[in-house]
């Protein structure tokens, strides 16, 4: 199941340099007839690719408030394993808007990737020891990250925002992140892994948390103790859809916007959309830590993970984010 999952990953990642070439002759969103991708009485159709996790919880909800269908966004979304994979798929205009982590975005950036965030995803608590992503270990041998020298540890994708993270946790309690091995796993199949021993560590989101955590499983390490306003994700576009549709990329940006802030603001509303986009139950949704969801960008914490990244080996020089960020 890995090799099928790293293939895949493989493919993904190799289609990115064809897509920037061919990313001038792709459409921008797909319209019904007539639509004028104006802000009149037309509709336009927009598709978004997602990772059904508790992040994307904003845009559900925002899709039931009519947010976008007053902005006269007819709004559809897709699943997705990880940012990775809807990057390319934005490029070639499969999805007009796309959610991804933002490591994946900055290193698709450095590749000159044609894209750009548009708004915020979301934001790690502020609290290391609550937060709504974090390392999960089941061996109580293992106390702190640097015990993960020479275990393996399940990421949802491989250089991402989550391997990264733990590397940097691994580090601040004195261990080597280069002595961890890190293997894909989805966030669903995570806890399975674990219990069988298939991996030591993982390091996984709500809403499986929660359900990893009624384990008695413990936590060592959390997205707060990279930042505490870590900045996790970002919705994008591409710059072919910001130059032929102004104003539906401007349209999107504000109602998520105003996403973001009902989230914030009505965190009972954010448990119950996540049960009906994932399999995860009233009772277990009802325990979820979630996260900060801020209409903009951490741009430090941004900023840190670029020098992060560089680090890591990931990239040679930091991601240029005056043309990544909004």
């Amino acid at each position: 199941m890995l090799n099928t999952m790293l293939r895949k990953q493989l493919i993904a990642l190799l289609t990115l340099t064809a897509l920037t070439a061919a990313a001038a002759g792709c459409g921008g969103s797909e319209e019904s007839p007539g639509n004028t991708g104006g802000s009149g009485s037309t509709t336009d159709k927009v598709k978004v690719g997602v990772i059904p996790i508790v992040d994307v919880a904003p845009i559900y909800l925002g899709k039931e408030q009519g947010f976008f269908a007053k902005r006269n966004i007819e709004l559809t979304m897709e699943q997705a394993q990880g940012g990775a994979a809807i990057v390319p798929a934005v490029v070639s205009g499969q999805y007009q808007f796309g959610f991804s982590n933002v490591v994946s975005l900055m290193l698709a950036q450095s590749k000159n990737v044609p894209i750009k965030a548009v708004a915020n995803g979301n934001n790690a608590t502020g609290d290391p020891k609550k937060d709504f992503g974090m390392l999960v270990v089941k061996d109580p041998a293992i106390k702190t990250a640097k015990d993960l020298e020479g275990k393996t540890v399940a990421t949802n994708t491989l250089k991402n925002i989550v391997d990264t993270s733990v590397k940097q946790i691994v580090r601040q309690a004195g261990g080597d992140p280069a002595k961890v091995k890190f293997v894909e796993v989805p966030f669903p199949d995570m806890a399975a892994a674990l219990d069988a021993n298939r991996v030591q560590a993982m390091f996984v989101v709500e809403p499986f948390l929660a359900s990893a955590l009624a384990k008695g499983w413990t936590t060592i390490g959390a997205f707060a103790d990279v930042d505490p306003g870590l900045c996790i994700s970002a919705y994008f576009t591409s710059t072919q859809l910001i130059q032929t549709k102004g104003d539906l990329v401007t349209r999107f940006t504000e109602a998520m916007k105003e996403s973001l802030a009902y989230a914030d603001a009505n965190p009972d509303r954010v448990r119950q959309a996540v049960t009906t986009y994932t399999t995860i139950k009233t009772d277990a949704a009802a325990k979820m830590t979630l996260p900060k969801f801020s209409a903009d960008v951490n741009t430090a914490s941004v900023e840190k993970l670029n020098g992060l990244i560089v680090t890591e080996g990931l990239l040679t020089a930091p991601a240029d984010l005056s043309k990544l960020l909004p």
